[in-house]
């Protein structure tokens, strides 16, 4: 069996392989695994590509991530707030701080743009626009989403498919969040809103520490994981996979014959990397397939305490950082000398635009002045900076891709021992859990079962509520907090 990619679904695949007695091998093109999820290292500071809370619904995830790791979790309060017109708001929104930084003017503005809105609602919601607009009105969708949304994707939000909103946001509506900034969640109709999650589950050394530890687990179970051997050519006949070719740093290429194979790297790729070539209309349906790049600055800082954030969102358009997370907040173990701290600065970019192109000390430099103009971190107070550039971190929602999608699905379909899973092996915006899902469902199909993976999607892992019958609710926490 061969596992192409060693991210959260690679290496979950692997290990649900080597419990149920199936030989394995993993071929991941970095020197770290985790994709993603990796926890990187400078100096002895760890740091995630990005923040990944360990919070979930999934009975099955949740039992293999502390089967693996156990006592090494630690509980963490979730602390995050949005940046925007030189004002922190909480997130989620709380009454009186929003009610304070907004005031009565803007506030009464925003109610008025929400009744509006379910007067003269857009009557189709082909858009993240009109999806987010019709739910809280266009004057709150154009202070507390577009900004953000379009540094993160590079797109207008009147270009980005709504079904990406609906994905990442289903639930929510400005009665739903006003509701829950003046009284808290709410507590009536059969599915109860339990909380807005305040606390979740973080790995001592990051989620790398994860990834890591599955590694280790495969290889103890007689499995193989291979690092920086990169997929260069997928090569099939009669409708089956044979092997890959894979190639290490140094030139030299090795193939990997299976009987099975689960693939984890973006889709797009795959398809080009097929050996006979995919037909003309799904190499085509591939070029078409576009991905979001991202680029962490590290900074380390001469304070031992900066703010109390996890992380914290950037709308502000006036800077192109768009997120800052506080590494220190996550874990403590994550910053070797406690008189310091380090904060990644998520800067989102396409390969080869003005960001991706700039050197690491531009970079850096650049970081220093957006959090002085912040006002988060004084430029004299950075003492050191790396770079990590991240590929591929996010598959595009744009007005095309669905159909390319379906393309390569029915063609990919055809071949009888391959799957693809996880964030870029089916071109879905999947948490961590989300993709680790998909990956249990592949294996379990290699074990006899039938699951389709595609139909997976994150309304079984939404992160932001928990919804609980109201029959399983005590009479505790039925009642008023």
């Amino acid at each position: 069996m061969v596992v192409i990619g060693g991210g959260p679904a690679g290496l979950t695949a692997a290990v649900e392989l080597v419990r149920a007695g199936v030989p394995v091998t993993v071929l991941e093109k970095d020197r770290l695994v985790g994709g993603i999820a990796r926890t990187d290292s400078y100096k002895g500071y760890r740091f995630d590509i990005g923040g990944h809370r360990f919070f979930t619904k999934i009975g099955q995830v949740e039992k293999f991530w502390y089967d693996l790791l156990g006592g090494e979790f630690i509980t963490r309060p979730r602390i995050s707030r949005i940046y925007y017109q030189g004002r922190f708001f909480d997130y989620p929104l709380k009454a009186m701080n929003t009610l304070g930084n907004l005031g009565l003017w803007t506030s009464f503005q925003v109610l008025v743009s929400y009744f509006q809105s379910q007067l003269f609602p857009y009557p189709r919601e082909d858009t993240f626009e009109e999806w987010v607009s019709n739910r809280f009105g266009k004057r709150l969708y154009r202070m507390f989403f577009k900004t953000y949304t379009e540094k993160v994707w590079g797109l207008p939000c009147s270009e980005i498919r709504a079904e990406w909103a609906a994905q990442r946001i289903q639930g929510l509506s400005l009665p739903v969040a006003v509701w829950n900034a003046v009284f808290g969640p709410r507590r009536s109709g059969p599915a109860v809103v339990k909380t807005l999650i305040e606390a979740f589950q973080y790995p001592r050394l990051g989620p790398g520490q994860m990834w890591e530890t599955a590694a280790r687990f495969v290889t103890g179970h007689g499995g193989a994981v291979d690092l920086e051997r990169d997929v260069v050519r997928v090569r099939h006949a009669d409708a089956r996979v044979t092997d890959v070719v894979t190639r290490a740093p140094d030139g030299t290429e090795q193939a990997v014959a299976g009987d099975a194979f689960i693939s984890t790297m973006p889709i797009s790729e795959l398809v080009r990397k097929l050996d006979p070539p995919a037909p003309p209309a799904v190499a085509a349906a591939a070029d078409g397939l576009t991905y979001r790049d991202f680029i962490s600055v590290v900074l380390i800082v001469k304070q031992a305490d900066l703010f109390p954030d996890n992380w914290i969102y950037i709308h502000e358009p006036g800077v192109q950082v768009g997120r800052v997370q506080n590494f220190k907040n996550w874990s403590p173990d994550m910053v070797p000398d406690p008189s310091t701290s380090a904060l990644g600065l998520e800067y989102f970019c396409t390969e080869g635009d003005a960001l991706w192109r700039m050197d690491d000390a531009a970079l850096i430099a650049l970081g220093r002045q957006e959090m002085d103009k912040i006002g988060l971190v004084k430029c004299a107070d950075v003492i050191d900076g790396t770079v990590v550039r991240q590929l591929k971190a996010y598959p595009v929602y744009n007005g095309t891709y669905a159909g390319y999608l379906d393309t390569i699905k029915d063609y990919l379909a055809g071949f009888s021992n391959l799957q693809t899973v996880g964030r870029n092996g089916l071109h879905k915006y999947n948490n961590q859990d989300h993709s680790m899902l998909t990956a249990m469902l592949a294996v379990r199909n290699l074990l006899g079962e039938r699951h389709d993976v595609w139909t997976v999607n994150t309304e079984r892992s939404y992160h932001e509520e928990i919804r609980v019958p109201r029959d399983a609710l005590s009479s505790d926490e039925a009642g008023v907090d």
